[in-house]
């Protein structure tokens, strides 16, 4: 008579992760992420690959646990704003068209408000780290973009700075261009989600 089969905890643990969320992402799998913005979940308990109630088939043993970093997505109804949350960070996306005029990195004063908004929300989180990375579309210069996308983070990182008000937060600034795109630039949706500017840091309040 053929035994059941049964899956693994692993597999099990993985699948009750994933109900309830948003969308889920497994450690250093996405190439459009921009280094160091790695996700960084732990695994909460150790498992005993020869605790006898997990039932494995004879011989068999678990594989190493692996962790999901759960990723809550909020997006505004204009497409904005976008504010993502894991396990470990908090990344606001702002795009460019509400920051700045066309190829300007010159903040207005609606924008400042905005990034205002996020301010409080490091200040809430006693985030002592702050990346500000500036994205373009594919048009133009590669050259012209890393420019411009350098520009527009440097412009939004002082508006946070001066929000903040504080020395013990580290600002890290960098101007990717076209890189790390999140959307389609063969389309003008896309290309105007790809012109932005996130604001990550770590979750480390309540």
């Amino acid at each position: 008579m053929t035994q059941p089969r049964h899956l693994p905890l692993a597999v099990t643990t993985a699948a009750l992760l994933l109900l309830g969320t948003t969308t889920a992402q497994a450690d250093g799998t996405d190439p459009s992420v921009p280094p160091g913005t790695e996700p960084s979940a732990t695994a909460p308990v150790k498992i005993d690959p020869t605790d006898p109630d997990l039932k494995l088939p004879e011989g068999a043993t678990l594989a190493d646990p692996k962790v999901l970093d759960i990723k809550s997505v909020v997006e505004d109804q204009s497409g904005d704003e976008r504010r993502e949350d894991t396990n470990a960070d908090v990344k606001f996306a702002l795009q460019a068209e509400v920051l700045f005029s066309k190829d300007s990195a010159k903040l207005s004063g609606e924008s400042k408000a905005r990034i205002g908004a996020i301010a409080d929300e490091i200040k809430k989180q006693n985030a002592t780290q702050v990346r500000v990375f500036g994205f373009t579309d594919n048009l133009g210069s590669s050259a012209h973009g890393d420019v411009l996308s350098r520009q527009r983070a440097n412009a939004v990182q002082a508006v946070l700075d001066q929000d903040l008000n504080d020395s013990n937060i580290t600002f890290e600034v960098r101007g990717y261009g076209e890189q790390y795109p999140i959307a389609d630039n063969s389309t003008e949706e896309g290309r105007r989600k790809n012109r932005r500017v996130e604001v990550t840091f770590p979750r480390t309040g309540s």
